[in-house]
């Protein structure tokens, strides 16, 4: 089974350019997932109901508890695990909340909570979709993962007979558990996302891997 950690330490300057703007593109594409779900009030995904329980639990805003958590995440990891935090877990921890602020301007004229129902569900399923395809880019650049998104890759690599799938869902189900019981929002959109954005990146994983340029060093998935 391939694993999602990685030996980037013969990797050239040149090379991490290249991997870190594929990294950035697949951001993009994953916070314009995100940026649609959001758009829905339908709900939010599973981490971000665990930060607002949190919030409310501590007294301060969603952001700096975002921030908090993110950076907590990075240190631990960073020191009790080898190949998973890279630069590129820095530029997603804090780049992507500008690119959901660009996205909503753009696209929220064309969506919202006051757009027909249909419009938002399917709002929600396509931002997932769009969203597994960023992640699965973001992580096949090799660069580095966000915070949030490294737990369920750790736990695959250390657990072994599980799939990514089944993993991230399991992740994202605490997630929601702990947000809810602190007294974060869950909707509709917040169930979708646990129990399709694991299976959908898994899709997407062996997809893009071939799409990775030169300086991939992985064997495909």
């Amino acid at each position: 089974m391939a694993h999602f950690s990685a030996d980037t330490s013969g990797r050239s300057l040149l090379g991490w350019c290249e991997a870190l703007i594929v990294l950035f593109l697949g951001l993009t594409v994953a916070h314009l997932g995100v940026t649609l779900f959001l758009l829905t009030e339908l709900g939010s995904d599973c981490f971000t109901v665990m930060v607002q329980g949190i919030a409310l639990t501590v007294g301060l805003s969603v952001g700096t508890i975002h921030v908090i958590v993110c950076t907590l995440l990075m240190i631990v990891m960073f020191f009790t695990t080898k190949g998973y935090v890279k630069p590129g877990t820095v530029i997603c921890a804090f780049c992507g909340g500008p690119i959901i602020d660009f996205f909503t301007w753009l696209l929220a004229p064309f969506l919202s909570g006051a757009s027909p129902l249909l419009l938002r569900l399917l709002g929600v399923v396509l931002g997932c979709v769009i969203l597994s395809l960023g992640m699965s880019i973001v992580i096949n650049s090799e660069a580095g993962t966000g915070p949030n998104d490294l737990v369920a890759l750790i736990l695959t690599d250390k657990l072994e007979r599980f799939q990514f799938r089944w993993v991230r869902i399991v992740c994202d189900l605490c997630f929601l558990a702990l947000g809810f019981i602190l007294g974060g929002v869950v909707g509709v959109g917040t169930l979708v996302a646990a129990f399709l954005v694991g299976p959908c990146v898994q899709f997407w994983l062996p997809v893009t891997r071939k799409w990775m340029p030169a300086f991939s060093q992985k064997k495909p998935l």
